[in-house]
């Protein structure tokens, strides 16, 4: 095989270290894990003020589209498994299915985009790396929501565009504004920390 034939074989099939790809994605999380326990109930809602879309942020952009995608699913998976890594230490196909499941499943798909985003060098400066977060936080809440509005309406709750709203976003507006700063401030630390591993 001549030297330039296996530059493009590498450019196409880059080599993948298969070991240090899972740690990465059983690190992140466990990771969102740990945020997740960060839980404030609030006596007006089903869902919990927590940290875990802090770490899905920081996750996804570090770890990039398929990476974090991937972390993310092994984070949902672990919960459905029995590990107590869901808010409040929960578990469990109850929690999946209740009224915080949308979140979940929005993790996944806000991952894919964040990574897809800082792929395209999105995450190189703080504003667009914030930007990146923010359209990954727009999907959480829309998968969340919509979720949730399901959920209060099989429970015989009022479940109108106010309801879901208070219930489900206008509480969360301050604290989600300070975990998307945060994550994008702590950014370049998480960069350092996936490379250090890799190398």
């Amino acid at each position: 095989m001549s030297a330039s034939t296996a530059t493009l074989r590498r450019a196409v099939f880059p080599r993948v270290n298969v070991a240090t790809s899972a740690l990465l994605v059983l690190g992140g999380a466990l990771f969102v894990a740990l945020t997740a326990q960060i839980s404030i109930p609030l006596p007006f809602t089903p869902v919990p003020l927590t940290g875990q879309t802090f770490g899905v942020l920081l996750v996804a952009a570090s770890l990039g589209s398929v990476l974090g995608s991937l972390s993310m699913l092994t984070y949902l998976f672990l919960g459905l498994v029995g590990l107590p890594v869901y808010a409040d230490q929960s578990s469990g196909w109850d929690i999946v299915r209740g009224a915080t499941g949308g979140y979940l499943l929005g993790f996944i798909v806000a991952a894919l985009v964040i990574g897809f985003l800082a792929e395209r060098r999105w995450d190189q400066n703080f504003s667009s790396s914030v930007s990146a977060m923010l359209t990954g936080n727009v999907i959480i809440f829309a998968v969340g929501l919509s979720w949730l509005a399901w959920w209060l309406g099989d429970n015989g709750l009022p479940n109108g565009l106010s309801d879901v709203l208070e219930a489900g976003l206008y509480p969360f507006v301050p604290g989600e504004v300070l975990k998307l700063y945060l994550a994008g401030a702590l950014l370049p630390l998480a960069w350092k920390a996936v490379e250090r591993f890799k190398g």
